[in-house]
């Protein structure tokens, strides 16, 4: 739990990361009737928005909503508002890894984080690396062994990572982030 006085203004905060004010979304919920990863969470996307809007930060972004967002825009596209909600959880992730709050669906954020880091290391995902690395975060590592065999025969993991061109200009990218 975060102490009061330490606390950043998230407001201020995805306001610089999204270029929108959250009090901009009035919680028609069309973002929620139309979200394909709405079934798989119990918090729908209106309501993180609304707990955020009504300062209620830690509920926000400990919510494992933020995590399963696909960043598909339809949410976008739905809005009468135009508010970039897929903006939104995108800027609620960041700054939940940064601050340290704890989410319940830490697969969620091991997969987040390794993608990631799989990008900033070899410009695009490395699977075979992507995989070794989240099944080492998560500690599961017999989930999914039927089929490794078949996507490594059919070509769909690679023992190496692929060349990518920029590669660079990737990395530049993540280094600016900090």
């Amino acid at each position: 739990m975060k102490n009061q006085t330490d606390k950043p203004d998230y407001e201020k905060l995805v306001e610089e990361i999204t270029g929108q004010n959250s009090s901009i979304c009035y919680q028609c919920g069309k973002c929620s009737a139309g979200c394909p990863v709405r079934e798989f969470t119990s918090t729908p996307p209106n309501r993180v928005v609304r707990y955020f809007q009504l300062g209620m930060y830690e509920k926000a972004l400990s919510s494992p909503t933020i995590w399963l967002c696909a960043g598909c825009m339809t949410c976008t596209s739905r809005c009468p508002k135009n508010f970039k909600l897929s903006n939104f959880m995108d800027a609620l992730r960041e700054i939940s890894i940064k601050e340290g709050f704890q989410s319940s669906d830490k697969k969620s954020v091991a997969f987040h984080e390794t993608f990631l880091n799989q990008v900033k290391k070899f410009g695009r995902a490395f699977e075979f690396g992507f995989i070794r690395d989240y099944k080492l975060k998560t500690g599961q590592f017999f989930q999914d062994m039927d089929v490794a065999p078949s996507m490594f025969m059919k070509g769909k993991i690679g023992l190496f990572p692929h060349k990518v061109k920029g590669k660079e200009k990737i990395q530049k990218i993540f280094n600016n982030i900090k």
